[in-house]
């Protein structure tokens, strides 16, 4: 198990370096995650509809769609050299490739929140200092299983002719045991209730977090052409 683990984080390393001296993915998604908060803001009404209700929706909606850039990227970087196949061909774990993509796009998913989640603050007029651990701790848990579910299914999109287009379709169905939870708990805390408030929410969220995880990385090897 320690040596899945370690072979894990040496793909996920690699990677992350990879994004980092390119940055095209991350940039293309926090850019639209930014433009999607600024028009959603000039189409909101404050009369109609208060902050509090509205921003939990339009944090979740934009996250959602950006961390869908990311889990593109995750496979699509192998297929210019064909890089996977010198994946499948070292001596590592079907499942240490998996969990190594795993990782590497939760980094970048929570490097993109890092970056949303206080500009919907600074937008909506949200005080989010006082519920800045928790709701981090949301975005974590929920992170964990969005992209469990897409690197799954980016795996087995990427060879496909509509990737681009497969990928949203295959994910967002599984995306929804997630996303409800999550914002739900976000509107809790963003409402002013304690955080025991959210509770069946964010065990509903760890639940769907532990089957996802489990289930993607045991069903990953079978989505492999031998």
């Amino acid at each position: 198990m320690v040596e899945v683990f370690r072979d894990a984080w040496i793909i996920a390393r690699k990677d992350l370096t990879i994004e980092f001296r390119t940055r095209s993915a991350f940039l293309s998604a926090v850019v639209f995650a930014l433009l999607g908060i600024v028009i959603f803001y000039f189409a909101w009404d404050s009369s109609a509809v208060s902050a509090v209700d509205l921003a939990p929706g339009v944090l979740w909606v934009i996250f959602t769609f950006s961390a869908l850039l990311g889990m593109h990227r995750s496979f699509g970087v192998e297929q210019p050299d064909r890089g996977i196949d010198g994946l499948l061909a070292s001596p590592v774990a079907r499942e240490s490739i998996f969990l190594g993509k795993a990782i590497a796009n939760l980094i970048f998913v929570l490097a993109v929140q890092a970056i949303a989640i206080p500009a919907v603050g600074l937008f909506y007029g949200l005080p989010l200092g006082d519920v800045a651990l928790p709701l981090a701790g949301i975005a974590t848990m929920a992170a964990i299983g969005l992209v469990a579910v897409g690197t799954l299914f980016s795996a087995m999109a990427v060879n496909t002719r509509l990737a681009e287009l497969l990928l949203p379709m295959l994910s967002l169905p599984f995306f929804v045991p997630v996303v409800i939870p999550a914002a739900q708990a976000t509107a809790k805390l963003m409402s002013g209730r304690p955080v025991g408030e959210a509770g069946p929410w964010l065990k509903l969220l760890l639940a769907f977090d532990i089957v996802f995880v489990v289930a993607c990385t045991l069903a990953y090897p079978f989505t492999l052409e031998e």
